[in-house]
């Protein structure tokens, strides 16, 4: 009787083993399953806060891409047309997708801090479509001598990278500079010539300019982009040189190294 009891015992622990087995497997499955309700590789906290996206669809825009597919592609996943996240603009606030991921603004809502201005409106404007403060956000360009680039940041956000052409045999003085001055078109007294959209570093005797102007109208340097050539200064090509000038304030930090 008593062996009986304890084969009783025995077999009911094993039953109790195998049940919380089972249970524990269970809640594993639903907990991480959980974490991605429509199971198309993206989290649901990501979809709800980053992406804006439907947690419960897989295929938000149903085009027959999961919303995975398409961000991992570059390709937006509210547009059912196959449109790159830097070509769609989903909220119509002049700030592309690409770029709302970036400055992490909310994609389908064109005033993301309810301030009254558009978000591409702020962002053009240096100030932050996150907060009704108006404060503007920190701009800093950075020069790279070694690999002749120059790149300029909004809120530490990379925003573009233009080839240069800074001074021959190391002039340029490396260091933390500001933007002193502004100037459409710069006359320089010791080399004769016009720099065009000027932004004066240092003491003002060196910057960063468009590619110089003789009075005859000779641009020098147009094929030297990414080579350093200058007498110190640091060129831009036509084009990229306005942009940076229309960006840039006075006090604009400039790090070069």
């Amino acid at each position: 009787m008593l062996k009986i009891s304890r084969i009783k015992f025995i077999k009911s622990c094993v039953n109790l083993i195998l049940i919380l087995a089972f249970l524990l497997v269970s809640f594993n499955f639903t907990q991480a399953s959980s974490d991605d309700f429509d199971s198309d590789g993206v989290n649901n906290l990501d979809e709800e806060t980053v992406y804006y996206t439907d947690p419960y669809k897989a295929d938000t825009d149903g085009d027959g891409y999961s919303d995975w597919q398409e961000l991992n592609s570059g390709f937006s996943p509210h547009n059912p047309v196959a449109i790159s996240l830097k070509d769609n603009d989903q909220d119509s606030d002049g700030l592309s997708d690409f770029w709302e991921l970036r400055f992490k603004t909310n994609l389908l809502n064109p005033d993301t801090d309810t301030d009254g201005y558009l978000d591409g409106e702020e962002i053009n404007s240096g100030y932050d479509p996150l907060s009704s403060e108006t404060a503007p956000l920190e701009k800093r360009i950075e020069i790279d001598t070694k690999n002749q680039e120059l790149s300029y940041f909004l809120k530490g956000v990379r925003l573009n990278t233009f080839s240069i052409s800074s001074g021959k045999n190391n002039s340029t003085p490396k260091g933390v500079y500001h933007v002193i001055n502004k100037i459409d078109k710069a006359w320089s007294a010791s080399y004769g010539l016009w720099m065009p959209y000027w932004l004066g570093l240092g003491t003002g005797r060196f910057g960063i300019h468009e590619l110089p102007v003789w009075p005859s109208g000779y641009r020098e340097g147009e094929d030297h982009l990414g080579t350093p050539v200058s007498h110190g200064c640091i060129r831009l090509g036509i084009g990229s040189a306005e942009t940076l000038y229309d960006w840039s304030r006075v006090g604009t930090k400039v790090v070069i190294y």
